[in-house]
């Protein structure tokens, strides 16, 4: 439970931090490795997010992965709703906000850093959608920085490994 706590907190603080334009940056980075069994209500959970994380396909870690995994997306989608709830400019600070929230493992059983999962919500573009590129022939993420360089003015064409910017990701 105070892990959960403790995350809440830091959804808050970044909320806040916006809201007062105390930054304009935040990273959190939820540590996969040294998080404790958690206590979620009405859940069992019997090992650490790491360990059910490399689950080896078995059914029982695989579900409380899925719990887990559940519960920080409705933290997340709590965040989207306390940004969207302040307005700012006749924008809510959503509109106004780029989040980025991804991992460093497309499949944390195997370590395998293609494929990796990415939300992306706010800043102004057009969202609503899923894109979902070919896992063969693996589009570049730096594409998406490209885009989000260039929402914040900053005229690159190109980044890292890059092609250009994000298709399928347009402004509003």
């Amino acid at each position: 439970a105070q892990y959960m706590a403790k995350v809440k907190l830091m959804y808050d603080l970044a909320k806040l931090a916006f809201e007062t334009d105390s930054t304009r940056a935040i990273t959190l980075m939820l540590n996969s490795v040294g998080t404790p069994v958690l206590q979620l209500p009405g859940e069992t959970i019997t090992d650490s997010y790491h360990n059910l994380s490399h689950h080896g396909k078995a059914d029982d870690k695989l579900t409380q992965l899925k719990v887990v995994d559940e519960w920080h997306m409705k933290l997340l989608a709590g965040l989207f709703q306390d940004l969207k709830s302040v307005r700012e400019g006749g924008e809510t600070l959503l509109d106004r906000t780029m989040i980025l929230y991804g991992s460093n493992l497309g499949d944390a059983n195997a370590h395998s850093t293609t494929n990796m999962p990415t939300l992306f919500a706010g800043g102004g573009f057009r969202h609503g959608q899923h894109l979902e590129f070919d896992t063969k022939q693996n589009y570049p993420l730096p594409n998406l920085f490209v885009s989000m360089l260039q929402r914040m003015g900053i005229e690159e064409e190109k980044f890292a490994s890059g092609t250009g910017t994000m298709r399928g990701l347009e402004m509003v």
